[in-house]
Order: structure tokens, then sequence, then C-alpha cells
């Protein structure tokens, strides 16, 4: 295991131990989660060496390198990833300016919205970490995604990048955010989607809220501290846009950690209460996607 003693964004050492939360995914174990008073990020404090995070993914739970439709609440997430994926092709196709460039999917998972871009008329360039991931891609989807290593010998102009709840994931962020600025076209687009630990229903959940999703989610970002990742590797952030169903699929699966009865309806409602909220406070949904744009070559 690795301790973190230093805030992996801005590298402060003020920093506070906010709550404990554990993995109810794989492992049962319990992780810290520690707050940046600087930055405002928050990071698992104590997180598995690289070749130890195969264990923490490998549960037939895992929807993102499964595909599974077991349990309400994952028969659920398919039902509207029909609607999501729609969405999402739409967004980049207006941020893109085009509906015919060339897209690098990071971390595709099981290739869904890879598929969708590239069946709409995309080059799709997707990586994944996990083999698993890469051949459910392949099989339903037809994408023949590339191992996620390979990102630092890529060499392209992308007019989009995608990171669809990717980036929270990654051991060296400033690593990854230097590879992103350098694939992507001068006049393109890059989508970051993570979860927001300032939304209403992380405040509602506090240690089980789903998103914390420990070991695997290294970082948990709020809006401040991923503008100041996003300025310190060149970029912007030039608007965020909420992901609304998030906020449902989350509180339903902190309903299911905590147990009890009514979790469903319980769940619905945290969701709908936290999306409410957003109306009024744009930055606090339960995701946000960020819209990030060079500012320097």
């Amino acid at each position: 295991m690795i301790q973190q003693l230093n805030c992996p964004v801005c590298l402060s050492a003020n920093l506070q131990q906010c709550l404990t939360a554990k993995d109810y995914t794989a492992t049962g174990e319990v992780f810290p989660i520690i707050h940046c008073h600087d930055c405002t990020v928050r990071f698992t404090g104590v997180i598995p060496e690289p070749d130890q995070m195969g264990r923490y993914y490998h549960a037939d739970a895992y929807i993102s390198h499964t595909d599974t439709r077991k349990g309400l609440v994952h028969q659920l997430y398919h039902l509207v990833r029909t609607v999501t994926l729609k969405s999402k092709r739409k967004l980049v196709n207006q941020l893109a300016g085009t509906r015919r460039g060339t897209l690098l999917d990071v971390g595709c998972g099981t290739g869904a919205f890879a598929g969708a871009m590239q069946a709409s008329g995309w080059k799709v360039v997707a990586l994944e970490p996990e083999a698993q991931a890469r051949a459910v891609a392949l099989e339903l989807h037809g994408i023949e995604a590339l191992p996620a290593e390979v990102l630092s010998t890529l060499h392209l102009s992308a007019d989009a990048i995608t990171l669809w709840h990717v980036l929270e994931h990654v051991h060296d962020v400033h690593e990854y955010m230097n590879h992103l600025h350098r694939l992507l076209a001068g006049k393109g687009v890059l989508l970051i989607a993570v979860p927001n630990y300032t939304s209403l229903d992380a405040q509602h959940y506090q240690a089980h809220w789903a998103a914390w999703d420990v070991p695997r989610h290294l970082y948990h970002f709020s809006p401040k501290s991923m503008q100041q990742l996003a300025e310190m590797h060149g970029f912007a952030v030039e608007q965020t846009v909420p992901m609304w169903f998030d906020s449902f699929y989350v509180s339903m699966l902190s309903e299911k950690y905590k147990g009890g009865s009514l979790g469903f309806l319980k769940g619905v409602f945290t969701g709908l209460r936290s999306n409410i909220h957003t109306l009024r406070h744009r930055s606090h949904c339960s995701s946000l996607i960020y819209v990030l744009r060079k500012v320097r070559g």
C-alpha cells in the first residue's frame, strides 16, 4: 500500500482526514479520505500499488468492466444508458464542431460510447486498462480497444478526447494531463466527467456515498480542484455540464450500501432532491462533465 502524505494535485501538506469509506464492491476494506485545505481536492489516503489494483476491479458487481445486469440498480443503468449515449454524442458533436472527427476515448470500459461514436462516423481510438473489459468491448460493440499504457506512446491529433469517469482512477494524474494536452488538437475539446463530492447527495450520504468507490477512485474532485488541475496543465475550464442521471444511480447504490427498508424509493427521492438543488447551484451536481480547451500550445 502507498500512503499519500501530500496532496496529489497541488502537493500541499495542509491536509486533514475527513472520513473513512468502505469498499462495498470487492473486498470490504476501509480507506481514509483526506481533504486538501488548499485546492479542496479529496483523495484516498492509502492506495494499493498499481500492480495490486486488479483484485479491486475483478468483481461481478463492477459494471464498468463486466456490463452486468444483475440487480435492479444495474438494470436501470442499462435502460438509462441508451439516453445518455445519445446526449454524450450530441454534446461531443456540438463542442467539437464536427460529426466526423478523430475521437480518443480514454478508459472506454466495455465500449458502449466508443461504439456509438464509431457507428456515427467518428474515427475512434479507444483505450482501456482491463483485458476483461476490452474483450467485452470487442464482442458487444466491435471496438478493438488498446491497453491504456499505450497512452504515452500514442501520436495523433484528436478533435475530441473523452474520459467518462476515468480520471479519478489513474495513479499519476499529472502525467495523464500532460499526455492529454499533447494529444489534443489546438481547437479540440477535452471532456472529463468525474463525481462531485460537493453535491447534495454526497453531503447526505457521507461515508456511504457510493461515488467514493474506494480504492478504485483515488481522487475525489470539487469544481475548484478540477479548475486548478486544468490550469496547471495549460487548459481552461470552458463550462461544466451536469450529469442528471448520476444522482439517481449513485443515491440508489448508496441506499443499498446503507441497508434498511425502502432503499430504492429513498434513493430516487434523494437523487431528485440533489437535482433540484443543482437547478439553483449548477456546480453541485452529483457528477459533472468539465469541458476543457487548450490555452497554451
